[in-house]
């Protein structure tokens, strides 16, 4: 959530970013809303010095007929009190329900635009493959080498379900210990994060946990959703804190799994493992001072890199253009893998995102830090993805096919899975 006196104060770039979002918003009544909180505020504030004003006289000796006037001058006064509370407590709900649809600010030097084609393309890392045989698509790859079994899956828990089989399971479990590895070297605290939170943390992550359109699974009855990404366990951790930066940003990553609704994704972009109900990822979450942020965000994006050109992945950097930013981010890289399967030639499919959401979230969850003068702010909060090993498998398989129908595992993996090759 923005500051909603910074919203007042610079109306006309909050209207401008809201447009260049692509988002409906409406800071014009957030405004409105905002003003009227502060006139019942300062209302309420002088109902109540006039209680205690009255309360004062009420002491000592008095004759009846002024008792008795007293008494119902404070009566009269405790109903206004009652009133105005009702009535401010339906304006300070509109303020808080209008204001979170405003996005954050973008970073001024994101690109404008409406959707992913308008991203910008920053650098590529890697040697794309060429083949001398038609290449195959992960599904095709893994159902021949008996690794994944979909139809089992959705005849068992529906559609847009899987299950890894024989090389495929100690491939994810590979990928899940060489990131945190990596993680670690990096100076990350592990943790194993649980993948249900509460409604309330969702939402001040800055996901919708109701409607048609939302991607998150709700437990009904319980106030509670399935994670569709551990970003939402780690931004809730320090909720409603004050945390230590005096030494330093907290450097924390989650092992999860992820659920998603993935409600209306079809078409061939979406098939096989790219977009599930479930996987697992590793997530990258920071807590930081504001003056540290972009840094940060830019220290997220090498540990991807460095993640992915390891694992000799050819991919590239993109920089998020404003539409296709999440709502809480201020800035967001994503890492696109080439998929040699993908389409009809093979095209790029994102693997990993990383945002910079200065301190909309942690607005939003009450997560603050003391600065050099003593004064609680509120702390800027990043995320990134480590890895999400649905598609690192996918990049893995159709890059790393043979013409044979086997799959070179990429040398940094070996010694993790204990196996070169996948191979009938």
């Amino acid at each position: 959530m923005l500051d909603l006196k910074f919203i007042k104060e610079n109306i006309d770039a909050v209207k401008e970013n809201i447009r260049n979002r692509n988002v409906q918003a409406d800071a014009d009544k957030v405004v409105e809303l905002y003003d009227a909180r502060n006139k019942a505020l300062q209302e309420l504030e002088e109902l109540r010095r006039q209680r205690n004003e009255n309360a004062k006289k009420m002491k000592g000796k008095l004759e009846q007929d002024v008792r008795q006037a007293l008494i119902e001058e404070g009566k009269s006064i405790k109903e206004q009190i009652a009133a105005k509370e009702a009535s401010s407590e339906e304006i300070f709900s509109s303020l808080n329900e209008q204001a979170s649809l405003i996005p954050n600010m973008a970073h001024p030097d994101a690109p404008v635009g409406k959707e992913d084609k308008d991203n910008t393309e920053i650098r590529r890392i890697g040697t794309i493959p060429q083949f001398s045989f038609k290449a195959k698509d992960h599904v095709e790859l893994g159902e021949a080498l008996k690794l994944i079994d979909f139809e089992t899956a959705t005849r068992v828990s529906g559609s847009k379900f899987y299950y890894l089989t024989n090389e495929a399971v100690i491939l994810e479990l590979a990928l899940t210990r060489y990131a945190l590895d990596i993680l670690q070297k990096h100076g990350f605290m592990m943790t194993l994060t649980p993948d249900i939170a509460r409604e309330e943390i969702v939402e001040g992550i800055g996901f919708n946990p109701r409607g048609e359109e939302s991607n998150i699974y709700t437990i009904e009855g319980t106030g509670t959703c399935l994670v569709g990404t551990a970003e939402i366990t780690l931004g809730g951790y320090h909720a409603g804190q004050i945390i230590d930066l005096s030494n330093g940003p907290i450097l924390m990553a989650g092992v999860s799994h992820c659920f998603r609704r993935e409600a209306g994704s079809a078409g061939q972009y979406s098939k096989g493992l790219y977009r599930v109900h479930q996987f697992s990822k590793i997530e990258m979450f920071v807590y930081c001072k504001a003056d540290e942020s972009d840094a940060l965000h830019e220290k997220l994006r090498e540990i991807e890199e460095e993640i992915f050109s390891s694992l000799d992945i050819p991919f590239r950097v993109v920089d998020t253009c404003t539409g296709d930013l999440g709502g809480p981010a201020y800035r967001k890289y994503d890492l696109e893998a080439w998929m040699p399967g993908r389409g009809e030639e093979g095209d790029w499919g994102e693997i990993t995102s990383t945002s910079n959401c200065t301190d909309y979230q942690s607005r939003r969850l009450g997560i603050r830090y003391k600065d050099e003068k003593g004064n609680n702010v509120h702390a800027h909060t990043l995320n990134g993805t480590a890895i999400a090993i649905s598609r690192a498998i996918i990049s893995i398989m159709e890059n790393f096919q043979q013409e044979d129908g086997s799959i070179r595992i990429p040398e940094a993996l070996v010694p993790y899975t204990g196996f070169s090759e996948i191979r009938r």
